[in-house]
């Protein structure tokens, strides 16, 4: 459950629907600016996909003109609180997918059979039943669901790749598919429908819906959930995580990961201090240096954001 006192409202949103971006992104970054809402959205002929946050009246002026687009009148958004912005700036980019898998011919329309988050555990606890973790390395592993197969992608772009080197493997067998907000199995589940497998599923709405309506003592979630922004990660109720990022590399850092002697906060990380040369470091030193400056002062440092996608 969402905590009403915080002030600040989160929505994760997409919808693949026939768009011109060009024409859509102007009027859309106005109405962001208009409200002080902050965060990214990504635009392009196939629809459009991204996180803002914000205060309420502030969202719901966004969602509202948002709404207001072809086919878009339905938007499904999946929302959260937090207690400060947790993006600095705001980004409206037109691209040539709204999640890239690196096929924009790819029909979204196509995708597999969408599951509740209240139906899931009985699908993926079947033995019949292969289950598949769409996301990132980096993401999988803070977090899945008890028994997925991680294909280890280093981005989505790997995943049609892996999907063919197993598709002999996959071949007569129900796929149950899942990812952060739902957006990656679309495509994920579309393009496996598309090279020849009839049972696939997907979690509709992704883990962040799973988080919020599946109770803990009911859960099959181990871990915690990546998020992309500064909160990092959440757990259940869609709850803070104990996780951080590191401003080096942009792994997300767990409680052993800072206390490790290979982390210096701003600087390094256990994943990236091997590869970190003496400018690099100095670099990075300054960044943070600036970046308590500016809390110091309760400013933003900007260029301490790197959050990747």
């Amino acid at each position: 459950m969402t905590d009403p006192v915080l002030p600040i409202r989160v929505a994760a949103l997409y919808r693949f629907t026939p768009l011109d971006p060009d024409a859509v992104r102007a009027p859309l970054l106005a109405v962001c600016r208009a409200h002080a809402v902050h965060g990214t959205l990504l635009l392009a002929t196939e629809g459009i996909n991204g996180t803002i946050a914000g205060s309420d009246r502030g969202i719901d002026a966004v969602l509202g003109h948002i709404r207001s687009l072809p086919g878009c009148a339905d938007l499904d958004v999946r929302e959260s609180r937090t207690a400060a912005l947790p993006f600095h700036r705001m980004k409206v980019r037109v691209k040539a997918e709204i999640v890239t898998i690196g096929m924009p011919a790819l029909d979204p329309a196509t995708v597999g059979t969408h599951v509740a988050p209240s139906e899931w555990n009985a699908l993926i606890a079947d033995s019949d039943t292969v289950v598949i973790d769409t996301r990132n390395a980096y993401e999988t592993r803070i977090g899945s669901f008890a028994g997925a197969i991680d294909p280890e992608l280093a981005t989505f772009r790997d995943f049609p790749a892996w999907l063919e080197d197993h598709r002999t493997a996959l071949e007569g067998k129900r796929i149950a598919m899942f990812c952060t907000g739902g957006i990656r199995c679309e495509k994920a589940t579309a393009l496996a429908r598309a090279v020849g497998h009839d049972q696939v599923y997907h979690l509709k709405g992704g883990i962040l819906s799973y988080l919020e309506q599946v109770p803990p003592p009911e859960s099959r979630w181990q871990g915690e959930c990546f998020v992309f922004d500064e909160r990092v990660a959440l757990g259940h109720g869609l709850t803070p995580g104990t996780h951080s990022q590191c401003r080096a590399c942009r792994e997300p850092l767990g409680p052993d990961d800072r206390a490790s002697p290979f982390y210096e906060e701003g600087v390094a990380c256990p994943h990236c201090h091997a590869d970190r040369d003496v400018r690099q470091r100095a670099a990075a030193a300054e960044r943070a240096r600036q970046s308590a400056l500016a809390d110091a002062r309760g400013e933003r440092h900007v260029g301490a954001t790197m959050v990747r996608r």
